[in-house]
């Protein structure tokens, strides 16, 4: 099991950038493929970016692709999400979720994740 906590989130101006992390307890944190998710008020929950357990797959929804860069540092049990050039409809609640896999494929879908955090919120003004 692994208990997620992310940070980082905040408001900022259109065209400026913003770094989340979530940090994972636990030792196992090597063999998840890592994900980040968004929602917005009355909408579902997005896919953003995802990656696997080694860091060397990633997959990004087509919306953040060429702006977001996810990675991972699995020594220090975090991932990332580097946010550049945000838009106001970035805005969302941002999620770090875990899915014990070791593959080489990311898993899009919220539903294929077992463990989510708590959530910060990403507030772009225009």
């Amino acid at each position: 099991q692994v208990q997620l906590v992310e940070s980082g989130g905040g408001l900022v101006q259109a065209g400026g950038s913003l770094r989340l992390s979530c940090a994972a307890s636990g030792r196992t944190f090597s063999s998840y493929t890592m994900g980040w998710f968004r929602q917005a008020p009355g909408k579902e929950r997005e896919f953003v970016a995802g990656v696997t357990w080694s860091g060397g797959s990633t997959l990004y929804a087509d919306s953040v692709k060429g702006r977001f860069t996810i990675s991972r540092d699995n020594a220090k049990l975090t991932v990332y999400l580097q946010m550049n050039s945000l838009k106001p409809e970035d805005t969302a609640v941002y999620y770090c979720a875990a899915k014990p896999y070791r593959g080489t494929v990311v898993a899009p879908r919220p539903y294929e994740y077992d463990y989510w955090g708590q959530g910060t919120q990403v507030t772009v003004s225009s």
